[in-house]
């Protein structure tokens, strides 16, 4: 189903609130959950054999991106990615300790900071201490990424990516306009990107991605225009676009934008609006959530099959895989508890130098949550939610369980967002703009009424 951009709905219900990577999210983590409570609930799921999802957090950049919020060290100081390297090391063998070997990883991203700060020979030993402690799939089905900053490699060294065993990119482009480029610290060129697409695809990569952001400093429709037009030449398989958040309280490098370059919130609907348009008529497919990908890439096809899902990374083709996550502020989901590392360095370091899980906080989901979050994850994946289909799955009659948030959302329905009817709710072309505020709906910890600065805005 298509997209419709509906400027006056956008604006009313654009407001603040959560990405819903997860439910409950990070927001409701506490230091409640404890290392051995992780143990517990890991050696309970091995009795799943459910396959396993990594996550590896390189937390290192070379330079400062100023409008990034990612948890990231910007840093030339070998010794400390060293000792950090040498910890991440330690944290694998007590993590891998936890697990059956007979549980395949199915899938593996590296995430940032930027992942190919490291150089081959580390990402290599990187490779091959995960090898030894986790039992790898080696088929074509796996889904092995890496986040990528073109600025860092060259084709070459994407040829070793290959060769190291990813078979999916994702590109961090952001803009191709050098006045905006300027204006975030971030200079990269359209032919500088270009080789790595080309070197990639002669490397056999199954997807490359890349990562646009509306709403950066000295952007108008008509320059984002035209590193779309770019961009839709080099025909990625995935694009994600992505609202940039302007809150400089919480993040110091955004204290280096100029607040004036920034586009008025209606020139920043009118880029998304566009971009929306561009991507549509080039053939892509709004996944949802900032999200598109050609009608061919196994996204779609997962949306269209079931197996589509939303985690910490954004949208996944993989269903039924715990995460486990590695390395500093790394979020991962055992059984029905996610749990979230030491935030800093520091903390993380010392905690592994005495054996310790480097495990700070986290929630055990109840079965509340778990009724909230599988709805929340029908609707954000699939835009629709069977009142028969759920109620078999999970044992409930979802009208008189959820009838509060029912009647909450006809007024929704009455603005167009929604259909609901005697079998289920089904999101509009309009509301699948607004999938987080109607996601929102069905969660129990976020008050509506509240325009919330500790989320970034829907739109």
């Amino acid at each position: 189903m298509k997209v419709f951009f509906d400027s006056e709905l956008v604006g009313r219900y654009g407001g603040r609130g959560p990405r819903y990577t997860s439910y409950p999210t990070a927001l409701q983590f506490t230091e409640s959950l404890t290392a051995g409570d992780y143990r517990e609930n890991a050696r309970l799921s091995n009795a799943t054999q459910v396959p396993l999802s990594l996550y590896v957090h390189i937390p290192f950049c070379e330079s400062l991106c100023y409008y990034c919020g990612c948890n990231k060290i910007v840093t030339r100081n070998e010794q400390r990615v060293s000792r950090y390297l040498q910890m991440l090391d330690r944290e694998i063998d007590l993590q891998a300790a936890l697990f059956d070997k007979t549980r395949v990883v199915e899938q593996l991203h590296f995430g940032g900071g930027t992942p190919t700060y490291l150089d081959g020979d580390r990402l290599d030993l990187l490779m091959t201490k995960l090898r030894s402690a986790f039992s790898f799939d080696a088929s074509d089905k796996r889904e092995f990424s890496i986040e990528v900053d073109p600025r860092t490699v060259n084709a070459d060294e994407v040829r070793r990516l290959a060769e190291l065993g990813f078979n999916r990119l994702s590109l961090g482009i952001q803009d191709f306009n050098p006045l905006v480029q300027q204006a975030v610290n971030r200079i990269q060129t359209p032919d500088e990107v270009q080789n790595l697409v080309l070197a990639a695809r002669d490397a056999g990569f199954k997807s490359i991605s890349f990562d646009l952001i509306y709403g950066l400093p000295r952007q108008t429709v008509a320059s984002f225009d035209k590193t779309l037009e770019t961009v839709i030449s080099m025909r990625p398989d995935r694009l994600a676009v992505y609202n940039y958040a302007h809150l400089p309280q919480r993040f110091k490098g955004q204290r280096m934008i100029n607040d004036a370059d920034i586009p008025e919130p209606h020139v920043k609907l009118d880029i998304l609006h566009h971009t929306i348009d561009r991507l549509s008529q080039a053939g892509y497919e709004y996944i949802g959530m900032d999200h598109f990908a050609l009608p061919d890439d196994e996204m779609v096809r997962a949306r269209q099959s079931g197996t589509l899902q939303r985690n910490f990374q954004g949208y996944s083709t993989h269903r039924h895989c715990d995460l486990v996550a590695l390395g500093v502020s790394a979020i991962g989901s055992i059984g029905n508890v996610f749990s979230q590392n030491a935030i800093t360095t520091m903390e993380y370091e010392a905690l592994l130098e005495n054996d310790r899980l480097p495990i700070r906080k986290g929630i055990v989901v109840d079965r509340d949550d778990q009724l909230r979050g599988a709805a929340i994850q029908a609707l954000m994946c699939y835009d629709r939610l069977s009142f028969q289909d759920f109620d078999t799955a999970h044992g409930i009659d979802f009208k008189d369980y959820f009838a509060r948030e029912i009647a909450r959302l006809r007024p929704l329905a009455n603005d167009g967002l929604v259909a609901l009817d005697a079998t289920g709710i089904s999101i509009s072309r309009t509301g699948r703009l607004l999938l987080r505020s109607i996601a929102m709906v069905f969660d129990r910890y976020v008050d509506q009424s509240q325009n919330d600065n500790r989320f970034s805005k829907a739109i």
